[in-house]
């Protein structure tokens, strides 16, 4: 039997990096994934940042998203 073949499509991209960024930025800020999921949903940083800046983040090292959304999240709720 051949081994089942999966095809990748760009909704499957976006999300699988957000869950990395996601669970990245979490170990950055040293908070449980669980934790950071709520904090970016809060703020509407999954879909306002991660997905809708996909394009451009996703060329970038995972280190760099990993900062990135942590500095923002942070930013985004010191905001009065």
């Amino acid at each position: 039997m051949p081994a089942r073949v999966y095809s990748r499509n760009p909704s499957f991209d976006r999300i699988h990096f957000a869950t990395m960024a996601l669970e990245s930025g979490a170990k950055c800020l040293g908070i449980p994934p669980r934790e950071m999921y709520r904090r970016l949903k809060r703020q509407g940083l999954i879909r306002r940042r991660l997905l809708r800046h996909y394009d451009l983040l996703h060329t970038q090292s995972l280190d760099y998203v990993a900062e990135d959304i942590a500095e923002t999240l942070k930013n985004w709720e010191a905001r009065p």
